[in-house]
């Protein structure tokens, strides 16, 4: 297999079943707007994006006080106005889809038998909940926060919140104390919603003084909400924790009570989500109720085909922007399917046995679940007769990864690498259901999204490795940050290298048939002997050899010497790094990536330092070995695998000796 071979094709009826073939049927009905194929649907969509806006607010029936006009009020980045003269609320657009022709949440979580949740039960739940709330004084724009995992009562607490207009946010409790601190005191929240404890693997981890120690971080809560064992829970007890401001999950429920949508203005902030950095603070990003719906609705019809009774799952925690998107599929008709826990446990085929039984239609999930299963020779069982599509997302999906897919899990399968980011709870790259899969490739430019590749002099270009840039406003791109006097934190993070125009700090390739290759962060590119790589391209083909599991490579310029770079690899069971395997991963890269970009060394490690959200850590990484404070380059608390970094540390002890040595061509 070679990037850019086609392994799917959508036959003339899916095509025809595809909301983006209603949609594109639609705009020629009633707005006379033909188009060859989707390059010229997207040509459009970014040529006149008051147009396209438009059209999407109409077919997808958003619901609003006043007028939708004008669309695009101002096209300053950042600072764009969006529909200013309309009013909407999320949690009334998820609830118009509210019957009885299928359920509205499907949840799956260690230790605890699976639960349907009917829509019956989730307006029951979220109406009473949201009485509670406002009983307790909550108002519109008033923060609650969330530590509580991927369960249905995080999902009816977001919805209570939102119909209210009180400001979401959210960290899951594998999450440390510190971590949580950092996100959360920086938004005062009034109300905070809690678990005791969660499970993981097989084993219950307590949150009972971990919660206690937050509750005291934050002196502007005035009600603490405990979710007990019995509601969603499986880590904690059922008995009531010594937790001030304290009331219980079953209380705030109890009593029914309509639920009552309160229609708010467009830019009205619906949730604060954080930038996964692993020292400092976090950027808290906020995100408004009507550039979330209609984007949302975009993405979830437009690109992934989402229709009424679809069941949507998407592995992922409730700190990571991917659990917001999943919940968007209600916004949809979809029923959104909730997996807490390690999607191995009790056994690798846990997953996707309850896949197949649940009749899941599309599964999203991180490049990562995908490569593990790979390396660990999973064959799922299953027919997955229901299962449409498989989203890829995180890092770049290998080309063994998509041939494991098409030869194990289903050949008759929509397999999209998709690209976006908690910037904008969305994609920037990623799929249409009309198009062709081409292995090693992202399917295409999201509808409404302006992404190029700008090369160093700032000029677009195709077929090369250039800035992924967005040059026009999106509805999704956050209002602003929390607490950030002049705008000062998001102009450096997006607009300091080409004012007006968004820099997302990722490397990008467009070829001539609009699909996209993802490089990496611009930010850790290897940059040797004047040619730049990103490290995507290094991982791809190193972990395309069956003895190595893992790999993170970095690249040194230390103290003005030529530049060192180390590669760290995790070997497979049973595997030893030894001189001929050292060669060999060297050949590897010299011959399937770049004869300039070999590595000084290769060093065996247990394990690659990850975000909590499964990235690696090449940045912070790179700082330590600079000779940054190990203590401010990442907070244990912030990794998946805090045991990992001992060994950097110590490895920073060994750099001048190795950098002594004759440097490798």
């Amino acid at each position: 297999m070679h990037e850019g071979d086609e392994l799917w094709r959508p036959g003339p009826d899916h095509i025809a079943a595809s909301r983006l073939g209603a949609f594109t049927t639609w705009l020629a009905r009633s707005r006379s707007l033909t188009f060859a194929d989707y390059a010229a649907l997207w040509q459009w969509s970014v040529d006149d994006p008051d147009a396209f806006w438009s059209a999407v607010w109409t077919f997808c029936d958003v619901r609003a006080d006043g007028s939708p006009d004008p669309v695009l009020a101002s096209r300053d980045m950042p600072g764009a106005r969006w529909f200013p003269n309309t009013r909407l609320n999320y949690t009334e657009h998820v609830f118009r889809h509210a019957g009885s022709a299928s359920p509205a949440l499907l949840a799956r979580s260690e230790g605890q038998p699976d639960r349907t949740v009917s829509w019956t039960e989730l307006e029951r739940t979220t109406g009473a909940l949201a009485a509670s709330l406002r009983a307790l004084g909550v108002q519109a724009g008033d923060r609650v926060v969330s530590y509580m995992p991927n369960t249905p009562e995080t999902v009816i607490a977001f919805l209570a919140c939102a119909s209210i207009g009180a400001i979401w946010s959210s960290c899951s409790p594998e999450m440390g104390l510190s971590v949580v601190v950092d996100r959360f005191q920086q938004i005062e929240p009034k109300v905070l919603f809690a678990v005791d404890g969660y499970r993981y693997n097989g084993k219950p981890y307590d949150r009972n003084r971990t919660v206690s120690d937050l509750i005291d971080a934050l002196p502007t809560l005035t009600c603490v909400v405990h979710v007990t064992r019995n509601e969603g829970t499986q880590g904690g007890t059922a008995t009531a924790p010594d937790w001030p401001h304290l009331r219980s999950w079953n209380d705030l429920t109890r009593d029914a009570a309509p639920l009552r949508f309160d229609r708010l203005p467009f830019d009205h902030p619906l949730w604060i989500v954080y930038s996964s950095g692993t020292t400092g603070l976090p950027k808290a990003m906020v995100h408004g109720h009507g550039g979330i719906v209609l984007t949302h609705l975009k993405t979830h019809q437009l690109q992934h085909d989402v229709r009424p009774g679809d069941r949507f799952l998407f592995l992922g925690s409730t700190g990571w922007i991917v659990w917001n998107l999943m919940v968007g599929g209600l916004l949809s008709g979809a029923t959104v399917v909730l997996s807490d826990g390690n999607p191995a446990w009790p056994d690798t085929q846990a997953l996707w046995r309850f896949i197949d039984e649940a009749a899941v239609t599309h599964l999203g999930c991180g490049a990562a679940f995908l490569i593990q299963n790979m390396k660990d020779g999973v064959e799922p069982a299953g027919t997955f007769a229901a299962l449409r599509a498989i989203n890829s997302t995180g890092s770049p999906l290998p080309l063994e990864a998509y041939a494991w897919v098409y030869r194990h899990v289903k050949a008759d399968l929509w397999l999209a690498s998709i690209s976006g980011g908690t910037d904008i709870a969305s994609g920037f790259v990623a799929c249409a259901p009309t198009l062709p899969v081409n292995a090693g490739e992202i399917q295409c430019r999201e509808l409404g999204v302006a992404a190029c590749a700008f090369n160093e002099d700032g000029h677009a270009v195709i077929g090369e490795v250039g800035e992924l840039v967005i040059t026009q406003p999106m509805p999704s791109m956050p209002l602003y940050f929390w607490n950030d006097p002049g705008n000062a934190r998001y102009l450096a993070s997006y607009f300091d290298t080409w004012p007006g125009m968004w820099r997302h700090g990722d490397w990008i390739r467009f070829t001539e048939r609009g699909t996209a290759v993802i490089y990496g962060r611009s930010d850790t590119t290897i940059n040797r002997h004047g040619i730049r790589m990103g490290t995507a391209e290094i991982y791809r083909v190193v972990e395309d050899l069956p003895e190595v599991a893992d790999s993170l490579v970095v690249d040194l310029e230390y103290l003005g010497r030529p530049s060192y770079m180390p590669l760290f690899v995790v070997m497979a069971q049973g595997v030893s790094l030894d001189e001929s395997l050292k060669a060999r991963i060297k050949d590897q890269i010299r011959s399937k990536a770049s004869a300039r970009h070999v590595p000084n060394d290769v060093f065996a490690v247990p394990a690659i330092p990850r975000t909590l959200t499964g990235k690696k850590m090449e940045l912070p990484i790179r700082k330590l070995l600079l000779g940054a404070d190990p203590a401010k380059v990442a907070s244990p608390d912030a990794m998946a695998n805090p045991d990992s970094m001992p060994l950097f540390i110590e490895f920073k002890t060994r750099l001048d000796a190795l950098l002594n040595q004759p440097q490798v061509s």
